[in-house]
């Protein structure tokens, strides 16, 4: 899918150093730090088609501007995959272009494609994103409960 100059598309090995940068961007949005291992862990693991978890990126000038990462799950109460978006980023310098909103378009028309269920996120009550997110669909009122292991 391609939108003004912009390429969405599967993420490449190619793009580990741009990814970086852009994961490290997206770390410091929610003001957290992660092993570098666990940073590895996850390039790993995304780039492992035998894990159900993959990242479509936006692509810009030949680099990588914008992410999105999915997680695909089963459910109980549908038959097919449910995908959880997980991460979505966006370098500020290319934010207010219809990056983040091209990288969920993208998302629904492969959910489509390939008989998601549903495709669901979550994100912080003040994150200034949520003017694109509502409109794709409004916020339920499910409270979300996380205990650290």
């Amino acid at each position: 899918m391609t939108t003004s100059a912009t390429t969405l598309r599967e993420l490449l090995p190619s793009d580990h150093a741009d990814w970086l940068d852009l994961w490290q961007g997206y770390l410091g949005f929610y003001a957290t730090t992660l092993p570098a291992e666990a940073t590895a862990a996850t390039w790993r693991r995304l780039l492992d088609p035998t894990v159900p978890m993959f990242a479509r990126v936006a692509e810009h000038a030949g680099r990588a501007i914008g992410f999105a990462i999915v997680v695909l799950h089963e459910g109980t109460w549908v038959q097919a995959p449910v995908a959880y978006l997980e991460d979505l980023y966006v370098d500020p310098q290319h934010r207010g272009r219809g990056v983040g909103r091209a990288l969920i378009d993208d998302l629904l028309a492969l959910g489509r494609q390939r008989g998601w269920a549903t495709l669901y996120w979550h994100t912080r009550a003040d994150n200034p994103a949520r003017r694109l997110y509502d409109g794709f669909t409004s916020a339920d009122d499910f409270v979300r409960y996380r205990i650290r292991l």
